[in-house]
């Protein structure tokens, strides 16, 4: 009488921070690595969130420059999208370091930054 090995469950690796939040908290997916359906759904929001912050980026610009004229409205409006733009790009740098391997041999969880 053989016996089968039980299946083997992936494991889990990878905790990525997706480019949306719930309630106001970030929303993350837990996955084994492989492309799923929500993670592409995930990587297709992200190259639209920069996309857009490219194009707010490009309205700002002759915004601010010393001979542009506008109100005090304009200019509050124009704060709000490169803010909202700043934010979703940080969030994606945020997401994309998380999944960034360790470099090869190193022990030292501490930030190089953190040593200045």
């Amino acid at each position: 009488m053989s016996t089968q090995p039980e299946p083997q469950m992936p494991s889990v690796r990878h905790l990525r921070l997706l480019p949306w939040t719930h309630d106001g908290k970030p929303a993350h997916l837990v996955t084994d690595g492989t492309a799923t359906p929500l993670s592409l759904m995930a990587d297709r929001m992200e190259e639209q969130q920069i996309q857009t912050a490219a194009v707010i980026r490009g309205l700002a610009q002759p915004m601010v420059e010393d001979t542009a004229n506008l109100t005090a409205d304009e200019l509050r409006w124009i704060a709000r999208r490169l803010i909202e733009s700043l934010t979703d790009v940080l969030n994606i740098a945020e997401s994309r370091g998380q999944r960034l391997p360790a470099y090869e041999g190193d022990d030292d969880t501490s930030d190089a930054a953190d040593e200045k």
